[in-house]
């Protein structure tokens, strides 16, 4: 599946999932630097900051992609401790504080959607992993966070998603 489209001026748009994806990843670096508790108005003034730094079209599909990546970089909070033990269980002997930052919070990223957004398929959120740390992180990147990623998707059936939710 195609995650970008080229516009008749050859500028690239990229699909509001895939762009809110890369929100969350960037505010969750952000975030583990600054160790700041996040707050409503700390992720205004993430959104703000980044408007001010890239040249942002206030279109549809930016507004979704907005929307998309608070709700997982909510959600991602909201569930910190049972992500990062689902993150330690199938990253075998490493220390999730060893980890690249960007590494770590693309991972927490897509657990958090493979454990609590259903309408998203796990293939895909490790398919999109994968495509982000090709973007932002290094070589090997891509075939660590694909292995972690793929031991909890090969746990996990529609009941036992369902059953992590209500927790």
């Amino acid at each position: 599946m195609a995650f970008e489209d080229e516009l008749a001026d050859g500028k690239i748009q990229l699909h509001s999932r895939r762009l809110g994806r890369e929100l969350a990843m960037q505010f969750l670096f952000q975030n583990d630097l600054d160790h700041e508790e996040v707050k409503p108005d700390v992720l205004d003034k993430f959104f703000e900051n980044y408007g001010s730094t890239f040249e942002i079209p206030e279109n549809r599909n930016f507004r979704k992609g907005k929307e998309y990546a608070a709700q997982l970089i909510n959600g991602v909070i909201e569930h910190h401790l049972k992500i990062d033990d689902t993150l330690k269980h199938f990253s075998e002997k490493w220390d999730i504080a060893r980890m690249s930052i960007v590494d770590r919070n693309i991972m927490r990223v897509s657990i958090y959607e493979m454990l609590f957004v259903a309408d998203v398929p796990p293939i895909v959120s490790i398919n999109e992993a994968v495509g982000i740390a090709r973007d932002y992180s290094g070589d090997k990147s891509g075939n660590f966070i694909n292995g972690v990623l793929n031991g909890l998707k090969d746990t996990l059936t529609r009941p036992a998603r369902d059953a992590v939710k209500e927790l």
